[in-house]
């Protein structure tokens, strides 16, 4: 087996990617702004989640949230596979509407690890429809059926956040290709560069500067999506070059970007 192997595939509806991975890739911590639905079908792996590590084995459905930090390491040296489906948060909020009758609400998926072979089931049905590229109708249906299985392990939860993190968070969010430092955010959120480093690694789980990071790679991944040209996502991302992008996107996606625009292009 190859150290590191991945395949996208083009998805019948928009606004979802389909990943098959096999390997023994290490991922840093890093975050989607896509909720996240795969099944492990080989090997196993341990991983950070908002529920704290966990591990996952053959069968295991694993799920994640926009913006929830996480990891992935294989658990022994023979690496893991599983497949993973992206959903833009639009679906999973219309999805939602329809499953609660209309009752809108913030929803996080609870779970990071579903052992539920009728959800796996699910998933790979929608999996292959998806990627199938010929049956939207069905897509449809299968997508709602996952999702309702999934929500239904489904809580809300609205989490505090002190005023300088978010004052912060919001600096970054607003233009996250703008060049900013700790001294910058520390300085507008009204505390000390150290407190402020402290209070938002414990909200967010990641550094400002990481979080900075990552902003700059969903930004770049959007782009991309869209067509952009990678020397031109990369600087439009705020990125210093088009391989400062590359080993950064490859760290956290465990694909180039490259292969990621050829996918969805």
């Amino acid at each position: 087996m190859k150290k590191r192997q991945f395949r996208m595939f083009r998805c019948t509806v928009a606004g979802v990617e389909a990943v098959e991975a096999e390997t023994r890739h290490v991922f840093a911590r890093h975050t989607h702004d896509q909720f996240g639905i795969g099944v492990i079908h080989r090997g196993a792996q341990k991983s950070l989640s908002g529920r704290g590590m966990v591990e996952a084995g053959p069968g295991d459905v694993i799920t994640v949230n926009p913006g929830e930090v996480h990891d992935g390491a294989p658990i022994g040296d023979s690496g893991r596979a599983w497949k993973m489906l992206y959903f833009d948060p639009v679906l999973v909020a219309e999805a939602a509407s329809d499953i609660r009758q209309g009752r809108m609400g913030t929803a996080e998926f609870s779970f990071p690890v579903i052992h539920d072979a009728d959800v796996a089931l699910r998933f790979r049905k929608l999996f292959a429809t998806l990627t199938a590229g010929d049956n939207t109708f069905s897509c449809d249906e299968e997508l709602l059926m996952l999702l309702a299985a999934v929500i239904g392990k489904v809580g809300s939860t609205d989490r505090l956040m002190p005023p300088a993190v978010s004052r912060a968070k919001s600096r970054i969010d607003d233009d996250p290709a703008a060049p900013v430092a700790l001294a910058d955010l520390a300085r507008e959120s009204g505390t000390s560069r150290f407190q402020l480093l402290r209070a938002f690694a414990r909200v967010t789980g990641l550094t400002p500067h990481a979080y900075l990071v990552q902003r700059r790679v969903d930004t770049a991944r959007r782009l991309i999506a869209s067509g952009t040209p990678l020397a031109l996502a990369a600087a439009g991302s705020g990125f210093a070059d088009q391989s400062h992008m590359t080993r950064v996107f490859i760290s956290k996606y465990g694909v180039s970007p490259g292969v990621y625009a050829a996918a969805m292009n």
